[in-house]
């Protein structure tokens, strides 16, 4: 069952119904259920994700909110880095390839305003979700003139922000929803695949890594790039987490092995039919 998260300040109803669960100014509660202390502690969802390899970075400069978004995404199945600031996010974006960017606006070293501005005008497909305690109309009506995508007013639903989360990463440039390699199929909004018509039951990483692969259309995939692509950036490089994942992912695909490891370059996802 998904845990409860509770409301600050939330107005309370009489009868069966109850406010929808909020983040961003949370507190959980206290002895005999009264409130407790003024912070942001808030527990996440394990229900697993539906959507495949999603890349995310979110951007926040309160750094209990922006982790605890961060562990909820990737507890859906997405690979998630995290800025406290403006500056590094402006760093970490010219770098690296997201699809969609949560961001808040009032953020030190560098505004959000200005990190929307620049990702607009920069040559990235990323989404822009501005996330942000400024959920006026019009502060709502500027953020989207800046060119957000998406705006969400704080305190909020997870649910809602995954469900707005998943929206932007589907508008951003992408394979079909369905893939076919062969005689492999792979399904990447309901996360399934199947070979030959025989469902394929695979972990968060292990579709991952499909997913990729089956990206390249027949190119090789470096260990390196899986890796960015599919974990995060606090995953190790020199671990040997990529080979095994693939050994994992051969064995559950069957013979013939569709999943060619091109000695020195990477792995390649081959048509066995």
């Amino acid at each position: 069952m998904t845990p409860a998260l509770q409301i600050r300040a939330a107005t309370r109803r009489r009868g069966p119904r109850r406010a929808a669960p909020a983040w961003g100014n949370a507190v959980p509660p206290g002895p005999a259920g009264r409130p407790g202390p003024a912070r942001f502690v808030m527990p996440v969802s394990s229900r697993p994700g539906h959507h495949g390899t999603v890349r995310v970075l979110v951007v926040e400069d309160h750094k209990v909110l922006a982790d605890r978004i961060a562990e909820g995404l990737r507890d859906q199945g997405m690979a998630v880095d995290v800025a406290y600031d403006g500056e590094t996010a402006m760093e970490v974006t010219a770098c690296t390839d997201y699809d969609v960017v949560v961001l808040d606006r009032d953020l030190p070293r560098v505004h959000g305003d200005a990190v929307c501005a620049s990702l607009v005008a920069g040559p990235g497909r990323a989404r822009i979700l501005m996330l942000t305690a400024a959920a006026a109309v019009g502060d709502r009506v500027d953020g989207l003139n800046l060119g957000a995508d998406d705006y969400l007013g704080k305190p909020f639903a997870f649910a809602e922000l995954v469900a707005r989360v998943r929206s932007l990463a589907r508008r951003s440039p992408s394979a079909p929803p369905v893939v076919f390699r062969g005689d492999v199929a792979i399904d990447r909004v309901r996360r399934r695949v199947s070979r030959a018509g025989r469902p394929v039951a695979l972990t968060r990483k292990e579709f991952g890594v499909l997913e990729e692969l089956a990206a390249a259309d027949g190119g090789v995939v470096s260990a390196e790039d899986l890796l960015e692509r599919v974990w995060d950036e606090h995953a190790d490089p020199f671990s040997n987490t990529v080979s095994v994942t693939v050994s994992r992912l051969r064995r559950k695909l069957g013979s013939p092995p569709p999943i060619e490891t091109v000695i020195g370059c990477g792995y390649r996802l081959r048509d066995t039919r």
